[in-house]
């Protein structure tokens, strides 16, 4: 498909290049689970004003269109030779624990998901440029997925938030999908 130049003020959340279809898929698939989520659970936004449902909404299309962008070559190579960049994005993702203060439920649940989440995408992240990084991010991402549905009491609403909150942070996006950073390392040695 053909690539075209991505505005510097979004080359955080699409890389520096991307194709339309990609974008598509991106804005479709964050847009469409939000609103589905939205449709089948209706209760998710219940006495709560106007803003805070808008603000929540926001961030979990963010969650969910991140999840998928983070898979891109472009989005991946473009942190993966900024590693500051990289570091920031996973300091500041702080999504999770927001939503659930807006909608106002699960925000123990959504502090131990974002504390595991940010200390695995470090540990995951340390690992750039090794054979055992997809395979540590896996096994995190794993124990973190198959833990998550065994939480007593988290809504469904947000055990799909928390589920692709993990996705994106702790594998989406720390683990250098295409080998740009292994390169880079590769290249300064």
């Amino acid at each position: 498909m053909k690539q075209i130049r991505i505005p510097s003020f979004l080359h955080d959340v699409f890389g520096e290049k991307q194709s339309i279809g990609s974008i598509v898929c991106i804005l479709l698939f964050g847009g469409l689970l939000t609103t589905a989520l939205y449709l089948v659970f209706p209760q998710l936004t219940d006495n709560l004003p106007i803003w805070r449902i808008a603000l929540a909404l926001l961030l979990i299309f963010d969650i969910f269109s991140g999840c998928i962008a983070n898979f891109t070559a472009s989005t991946s190579n473009f942190y993966a030779s900024r590693k500051m960049n990289r570091i920031v994005f996973i300091a500041i993702h702080f999504h999770i624990v927001l939503v659930a203060l807006l909608i106002n439920t699960n925000i123990g649940y959504s502090i131990g998901v974002w504390a595991y989440t940010i200390a695995g995408a470090f540990i995951v992240n340390a690992l750039i440029g090794r054979h055992s990084q997809r395979f540590v991010a896996g096994l995190l991402l794993s124990v973190g997925l198959g833990a998550m549905p065994l939480l007593p009491g988290l809504q469904p609403y947000m055990l799909t938030t928390c589920l692709l909150f993990m996705l994106k942070v702790l594998f989406s996006f720390a683990v250098d999908h295409y080998g740009r950073a292994a390169n880079s390392i590769g290249e300064e040695a």
